[in-house]
């Protein structure tokens, strides 16, 4: 493809050299750059491409864009400067691809919370009605049917537009995705034409990348900012920041809710560990899911449906039969009678959120032993209040590891402690190693408790030390149980 073609979309301060040329390859990861590649220099947080410009034009880079031009320029190299190079990643890697997205009709989902359970389900929704739908996810990306191993929640520019061409060309007419604020602050999706976008619910998280809730909420918000006039932009009314969200938008505003008035609302009429019995917009549809926040996730799929034209009563028969996704509330039934719950739960407000779950259905007549722990070189400043969360709706608490990647994780269960006084210390157990938690957990339970197995849901590893081991929080209860019998 000519220099000129990818160009003809991205802001331009100066170019030096000849735009036509003809290029065969384009990447921002120098190692990948072969005889004829475009070479895009993004800043990132560990890294700045910019130091391997000179690497890349040693390996057969013939064009560079560039925030900064390098001191020495070579007469054979064209160099294109502009003030963002994440942005023109994100605009060139979509022309490069085809377009992909002006192909099939993209829905984002954004949010703190929520956004892989409201993909997954829309995906599963629209492959019912009979649409091939790809998925791009946390746990797994899709390409219809075909599975796709997802290393990001939203993967970098290249490998995105790559998988939404590879949807294209096997026919997909459209796609889910997970819009994470690192890929809005990154640019990853600069380019790329929504049809819709869905707001979730804004918490504290990633305050270690964004550094001030604030500047996590903006990053949410841009991508609303960003969609255009022919889209449809769906928010919660439930969250206090729901509408913020829309403030600047130019899309169609759509609300749901399951407390206000709203476009698509939802209450809950009956509820146990099998499910709920629901009214949404006064019609009653009995789901396989449990909790007032799933009835919001549902809610945000029933409303997107129906504003990409699906008829109101199909969408409401068929999410009757859509499953859970895998390590969100999935429930474990013990041959002894306890039901042992594994949860990705990560933030104190979706700790909350399930914890207050679990406590509406017991009612107080069985014990909730909750197992959680924080992962580390991540956000601090959650932990004592993942304590706090965890100790004042449980029975009992048992702190464990999560994914302690570099630290130590008496450091980390130190540091979730810290939130707690003595009288609350002394009611809590702390056990780092995570597989001897689950366990000593499940041995405390009675017949009618629940254990919570909170903070990796679908993850099936832990990262100690920088090493990636096997470890699946449901494996180690499903052993368990086995042993039980």
């Amino acid at each position: 493809m000519q220099l000129s073609s990818l160009l003809q979309t991205i802001d331009i301060i100066k170019t030096i050299g000849s735009a036509d040329v003809e290029i065969a390859n384009v990447q921002f990861d120098s190692r990948k750059v072969t005889e004829g590649s475009l070479f895009i220099a993004t800043r990132g947080t560990a890294t700045d491409g910019h130091q391997y410009i000179s690497k890349a034009i040693e390996q057969g880079a013939i064009a560079i864009v560039c925030e900064e031009l390098p001191k020495t320029l070579n007469e054979k190299i064209t160099y294109i400067l502009t003030d963002s190079s994440s942005e023109a990643l994100g605009i060139i890697a979509h022309t490069w691809f085809g377009k992909p997205s002006t192909k099939l009709t993209l829905v984002g989902v954004t949010g703190t919370n929520g956004k892989t359970t409201t993909a997954t389900l829309l995906y599963q929704l629209f492959r019912k009605f009979g649409h091939k739908s790809g998925l791009l996810s946390t746990v797994c990306n899709y390409i219809d049917e075909r599975p796709v191993e997802a290393t990001h929640t939203t993967p970098d520019p290249l490998e995105l537009n790559q998988l939404l061409a590879e949807m294209v060309y096997e026919g997909c007419e459209c796609a889910f995705m997970e819009v994470s604020s690192h890929s809005i602050d990154q640019r990853r999706i600069a380019g790329l034409q929504f049809a819709g976008g869905i707001f979730s619910n804004i918490t504290r998280d990633h305050i270690d990348y964004h550094k001030t809730f604030d500047a996590y909420l903006k990053a949410k918000k841009r991508f609303f900012d960003d969609l255009p006039e022919t889209a449809f932009a769906l928010t919660n009314l439930d969250d206090k920041n729901g509408m913020v969200m829309l403030q600047n938008t130019k899309a169609t505003k759509k609300t749901y809710s399951t407390r206000t008035l709203a476009d698509f609302r939802g209450k809950i009429i009956e509820e146990n560990f099998d499910g709920m019995v629901l009214h949404m917009n006064d019609i009653e549809v009995a789901v396989p899911f449990i909790g007032r926040f799933n009835v919001s996730n549902l809610l945000a799929v029933f409303g997107t449906a129906v504003l990409l034209g699906c008829p109101e009563h199909d969408v409401l028969v068929h999410l009757s039969s859509l499953q859970p996704v895998s390590g969100r509330f999935e429930a474990l039934r013990s041959p002894n009678g306890f039901t042992a719950i594994v949860d990705y739960a990560h933030t104190p407000d979706a700790l909350k959120n399930v914890l207050g779950t679990i406590n509406d259905i017991v009612n107080g007549k069985s014990q909730v032993i909750t197992v959680v722990g924080c992962g580390g070189n991540r956000d601090k400043g959650k932990r004592p209040m993942m304590a706090r969360e965890a100790v004042g709706a449980s029975n009992k608490v048992i702190f464990t590891s999560d994914n302690p990647r570099d630290e130590e994780p008496m450091d980390i269960l130190n540091d979730m402690l810290a939130g707690l006084n003595d009288e609350e210390k002394r009611g809590t157990l702390t056990i780092p190693d995570r597989e001897q938690a689950i366990k000593t957990a499940c041995m405390l339970a009675q017949k009618g408790d629940v254990v919570l197995i909170a903070g990796k849901g679908h993850e099936d590893y832990q990262i100690i030390k920088g090493v990636k081991h096997h470890f699946d929080d449901k494996e180690v209860v499903r052993s368990y149980f086995v042993s039980m019998q």
